[in-house]
């Protein structure tokens, strides 16, 4: 016992542990796949269910942690399957899904998160049964809990900040919440729980202290399920007992040497949270806190400022490489919201759930609150993504400042990420980005500092009864979240080819959400969706042109072939002609045969290097005649997967078999990167 005591008290050996079992982390996740084995029947309990429209999204486990999405065949179906308990024994029969990875890169990796929640399979249900309604006691304490919350108007906020569920909270204000830089004190974090214990352990006090602590570490064993192990309630509680521990056996080890242990202790059996954005938040938050808490003086304001300050400096890599941008003014801003959630939300809403009559008093409040969050400043910085050496140069830099307070280690670190915000403007390279928008087109150009998106994409909603209808997934928030990654902060144009809605469907949700600059209309008359985008242009006041001739990209421009005036329009697409040092791009939009012939009458087009073909390579474009004369070298078709189209047609890709041919429902997104010497082909495959 006495040589544990030393090596625990020994912060060489508890940091060098901690540091080999993140690597033993990272190495053990590496080894977790998705299985693939040919299994259609699955039994387990119910751990977890989301209801989104016609859709029931569950976890259960038993043998194997499967994800199960089954479609509700009715509304009776629907209520019944919305008050099903959690804890419940089910047999699921349905297929295997096939995992894709990211097409879009830097976005969310459908099969990483699968892996990093130790999740075995995935499968479309056919058909369940309900075989053991028998559950035991802590998952009734958890249904009959989440059914109370449901009963609260308030129930946003109590679901958010009693058991971590934001399912109530409406998106557009979640997202508020992110765009000052605040909704991190949406997690139920380590104040959250330290607030709960010194409640309980004030209940408790007369008790003696092994009693009382031991009946608040069964509390948050239990208050970990309920949350269904949260990251951030899941360190805060084991660190709690950690510091319990730690006093009761006299092993004299410090507050950072407990968090640290606490840190091996959860990877150590959850090897997954190296992954979990949540974990990382809390354990680099809480651990430039517990270092540098001798900084942290002053009256109150100004120890608000330097908590603000560290959590911002600490976490900032975390921050940029999941969001690819940062508002500088949330450091103030937490200087209003941490202490109002912490000293008046947070514990309104516990009061709320014990008192029930003060809901009505509660949901005031809270709609108070999101209403003044419309008036605080968001200044938005788009970084690009940091590799891992850039990230362990910032955190040197970092610790070399607070461990030696000299300013050169500061500037040095800003200098670095400004070099990395200005990159963009100072790099060379041309990228053409062919991003894969399923059954749509949506091309990115950059170069430089200039940026031009060549039509949006957008999937085709059919009309559905109001209790099939789920939440709009709009495809341009992938589209956004890449091109921030890439360190662009704006669009100079928008360029749409025409109107038709695969191809500018979700150009009213772009801007809404990503400042552009301008936006190209093709020729011809605007039809019924191009006239609503028109409104909503004339309201932002956004600039927009129709017919255009050509536009600049740094030096160089590109062109737009006007032919004439169609009756339909496919062929009033606009086609768009760029030569960057000799190398040919063609974007055909959605032109037909016709098109095609003008255009050989009206423009001398010959060996293409990149083509982007017309109309998803559909048999009423890409003319064998055209082809041949253009002689495309690569010709990249935008497509979706198991389209009802059947595009792109066998004939077509016939007569392109003399280029290189890349498909986005294959190949996914496709970059193209240039310069004066030569040229890089980049895909992300499914």
């Amino acid at each position: 016992m006495n040589r544990l005591k030393i090596l625990l008290q020994s912060k060489y050996f508890i940091l060098i542990s901690l540091i080999f079992i993140i690597l033993i982390s990272f190495i053990r996740m590496q080894f977790i796949t998705i299985n693939k084995n040919n299994i259609n029947e699955f039994t387990g309990i119910v751990t977890s269910k989301k209801i989104d429209g016609n859709k029931m999204t569950m976890i259960i486990k038993g043998k194997y942690k499967v994800r199960v999405d089954y479609y509700i065949q009715d509304e009776d179906e629907k209520e019944l399957l919305e008050n099903l308990d959690l804890g419940v024994n089910m047999n699921i029969n349905g297929s295997l899904l096939k995992i894709p990875n990211n097409t879009i890169p830097n976005t969310f990796n459908y099969k990483e998160y699968l892996k990093n929640n130790l999740i075995d399979y995935a499968i479309q249900a056919d058909k369940y049964e309900i075989i053991n309604k028998n559950i035991n006691i802590l998952y009734k304490l958890k249904n009959c809990l989440n059914k109370y919350i449901k009963t609260f108007k308030s129930k946003n906020y109590i679901s958010t900040f009693i058991v971590g569920n934001k399912e109530y909270l409406l998106d557009g204000v979640y997202q508020q919440y992110q765009n000052l830089g605040v909704s991190h004190i949406f997690a139920i974090s380590g104040m959250h729980i330290s607030m709960l214990t010194l409640i309980l352990l004030k209940i408790f006090s007369k008790l003696k202290d092994n009693k009382r602590y031991i009946i608040v570490i069964s509390f948050l064993m239990l208050y970990m399920f309920i949350t269904d192990y949260q990251a951030s309630v899941l360190r805060s509680s084991i660190l709690f007992i950690m510091l319990y521990l730690n006093k009761r056996f006299d092993i004299n080890m410090s507050t950072l040497q407990c968090l640290y242990s606490s840190i091996i202790l959860i990877l150590i059996f959850l090897p997954n949270q190296i992954y979990n954005v949540g974990f990382l938040y809390s354990s680099i938050i809480s651990f430039s806190l517990i270092k540098y808490n001798h900084l942290i003086k002053g009256n109150y304001i100004m120890k608000c400022l330097k908590i603000s300050l560290i959590a911002f400096l600490f976490s900032l890599p975390i921050t940029i490489n999941n969001n690819f941008e940062v508002n500088i003014l949330s450091i103030i801003n937490n200087l209003f919201f941490v202490p109002i959630i912490s000293f008046v939300i947070y514990p309104l809403s516990l009061i709320t759930l014990i008192i029930k009559p003060l809901d009505g008093i509660f949901y005031t409040i809270t709609n108070l609150l999101e209403t003044i969050s419309l008036y605080f400043p968001v200044l938005n910085i788009v970084i690009p993504k940091l590799n891992l050496v850039t990230i362990i140069i910032y955190y040197l830099l970092l610790f070399l400042f607070f461990n030696s307070y000299r300013k050169i280690y500061l500037v040095l670190m800003f200098l670095m990420i400004l070099v990395i915000k200005l990159w963009v403007v100072l790099d060379n390279n041309l990228y053409c980005f062919y991003l894969d928008v399923k059954q749509g087109d949506s091309i990115v150009i950059k170069y430089k500092g200039k940026s031009i998106m060549i039509d949006t994409g957008g999937i085709t909603s059919f009309p559905q009864e109001e209790w099939k209808m789920r939440k709009q997934y709009y495809i341009t928030d992938n589209s956004i979240k890449f091109i921030k990654s890439i360190g662009v902060n704006k669009l100079d144009y928008l360029i749409l080819t025409h109107g038709d809605y695969d191809h500018m469907g979700e150009a009213e949700h772009l801007i809404d959400n990503f400042k552009v600059d301008k936006v190209i209309l093709n020729c011809g008359e605007y039809n019924q969706l191009e006239q609503e985008l028109i409104k909503v242009l004339n309201k932002k006041k956004i600039p927009y042109y129709s017919c255009v001739k050509e536009l600049e990209i740094g030096k160089y421009k590109l062109q737009l072939l006007n032919t004439g005036i169609y009756d339909n329009e496919n062929d009033n697409s606009s086609v768009i002609y760029l030569n960057y040092n000799n190398y040919r791009f063609l974007f055909m939009g959605d032109s037909t045969i016709q098109r095609e012939k003008d255009i050989l009458e009206n423009y001398n087009l010959k060996d293409i290097d990149f083509l982007k073909v017309g109309h998803h390579g559909s048999n009423t474009s890409s003319d064998e005649s055209f082809i041949n004369h253009i002689n495309p070298k690569y010709s990249l078709i935008s497509v979706g997967a198991s389209n009802r189209y059947g595009h792109p047609k066998k004939s077509v890709l016939d007569t392109l078999n003399s280029s290189m041919i890349y498909r986005t429902d294959i190949d996914g997104s496709i970059e193209i990167k240039l310069n004066r010497r030569g040229y890089k082909i980049r895909t992300s495959p499914p």
